[in-house]
């Protein structure tokens, strides 16, 4: 009998024991009651009575703090958050930005940082241009223009003058809205306060320009960087060229690029650059052209990475290329850019995709044979088509062998549902017991349209208490 080489690799793999990850528990510190109290007591400087807090200041204290004051006084949340926001010894990261803008609904409800704002100049609070960045960052994670205008408008009310990092904020903001009128005047006017934009500032408005198709204007910016000292470079070069390609303009984008391997220096074209011009041929069904932007990139002695490989072996699996594909790889693993796990990875992700799964099913059996790592996307993803053909039992048995060989770290949680009910209805109770109890372990819920399935067959078990530890994890 002809066993492919999928069912080869499930046939004569060891099984192993599914390991339990214990779940995190975070200790809350006291150091939040102790700021707390301080925000409580509504002193008359409120930041200079925060600064005397003599504790530890973290993301975790920081959290509580705003988890707190987010349904009771948003206000006196956020004060908390721009002060802590410019401390010596604490920095906010993006996610935490991420998380204030949530807890305090700052995209729906913008006007709170304004009323910030009239806080600090009613107090007549001593505030500096790193408050102001502090608000201006907020503003940009909620995605909010207008506000974040007025508020650069409002620094000269505390004597305070904004500098370029400012401007930037609100111009990018203004950029990806689309507003370019407002953007350019913005760029305008901070030369009007001798202030001089940077490389930051022009990538923003070459990026604005291209997405509204104002592509002679965006072309244009390069003219004054260079009058105003500011030397194009790579990043400025290809955020053109990506714009030029979503546009459809090929012929344009390759003459650009032709014009940055020539010039050189800063504006060598790198693995970015090339890559975007690769996707949107790609994307338009020209794999053929994208392969001679590939030659080039070899040429020009720049790898390609893992993005490149996935839109040359999407385009050419769409073509119906497979025996090119391979060929791809090998060239493009010697480059050094990229490993063979990582472009097989992409090629079995392709094949499941576009339908072709028995070759899918050669590749991935081939490659585990060989030892090498797949993604766990193209694991999760041969799981999930396993499942989908009813062979749940080849399913859970590669599940099995690719959690010993450490492959499914970051697999999507709705694969152990689909798993899990395909088990269940094909009565291999056993084995979904075992992949319950895993996912108490590792703490995966259960995907709430197979909930009642799964619990009336693992019920027929006689577990109750894996079924409601279980159901638990996903209340």
């Amino acid at each position: 009998m002809f066993l492919s080489p999928l069912a080869r690799f499930l046939r004569f793999s060891i099984p192993s024991k599914t390991s339990k990850i214990s779940a995190l528990h975070f200790s809350t510190s006291c150091s939040a009651d102790i700021f707390c109290t301080h925000l409580q007591n509504k002193a008359d400087n409120l930041e200079k009575s925060l600064n005397s807090v003599n504790v530890k200041l973290d993301s975790n204290c920081v959290r509580d703090v705003l988890n707190r004051y987010s349904k009771t006084n948003s206000l006196l949340g956020l004060r908390f958050f721009v002060w802590a926001g410019f401390q010596s010894n604490y920095r906010h990261t993006s996610y935490m930005y991420g998380e204030a803008c949530r807890l305090f609904k700052i995209k729906q409800h913008p006007e709170v940082v304004l009323d910030l704002i009239e806080a600090y100049r009613v107090e007549k609070c001593v505030v500096n241009v790193k408050t102001f960045k502090v608000v201006l960052n907020l503003l940009k994670e909620a995605r909010v223009a207008t506000e974040a205008l007025l508020v650069l408008k409002k620094m000269p009310e505390f004597d305070l003058r904004p500098d370029t990092n400012a401007y930037n904020v609100v111009i990018r903001l203004f950029s990806d809205k689309g507003d370019m009128d407002m953007a350019q005047k913005l760029m305008e006017e901070m030369g009007l306060i001798d202030l001089y934009p940077d490389m930051i500032t022009y990538v923003s408005m070459i990026k604005g320009f291209c997405n509204v198709g104002r592509l002679e204007e965006a072309c244009g910016l390069f003219k004054v960087m260079r009058m105003h000292g500011c030397a194009p470079n790579a990043v400025a070069y290809s955020t053109l060229l990506d714009g030029v390609c979503k546009s459809g303009s090929f012929e344009r984008s390759l003459d650009l690029l032709e014009k940055m391997e020539k010039e050189g220096g800063d504006c060598n074209p790198n693995v970015v650059t090339y890559t975007s011009v690769i996707q949107a041929l790609c994307e338009k069904g020209r794999t053929r052209d994208a392969i001679g932007v590939f030659d080039r990139m070899e040429a020009y002695g720049c790898a390609p990475n893992r993005v490149t490989m996935s839109y040359l072996i999407k385009g050419l699996c769409m073509d119906g290329h497979i025996d090119e594909a391979y060929k791809l790889i090998d060239r493009a693993v010697v480059q050094g850019g990229v490993s063979y796990g990582d472009c097989y990875s992409s090629l079995v992700v392709c094949l499941i995709r576009t339908k072709k799964v028995k070759e899918a099913e050669n590749i991935f059996g081939r490659v585990l044979s060989s030892g090498l790592k797949l993604d766990s996307l193209a694991c999760s993803l041969m799981i999930k088509e396993l499942c989908s053909e009813k062979k749940v039992f080849d399913g859970y048995c590669l599940y099995v062998q690719l959690e010993k060989m450490g492959f499914l770290y970051s697999v999507d949680s709705d694969i152990y549902s689909v798993l899990l009910a395909g088990l269940c209805e094909q009565n291999h109770l056993v084995e979904a017991a075992k992949l319950a109890q895993s996912m108490l372990g590792k703490r995966v819920p259960l995907k709430a349209t197979y909930v009642d399935k799964i619990v009336a067959h693992l019920r027929k078990y006689g577990d109750e208490q894996l079924v409601a530890e279980l159901v638990g994890i996903r209340r």
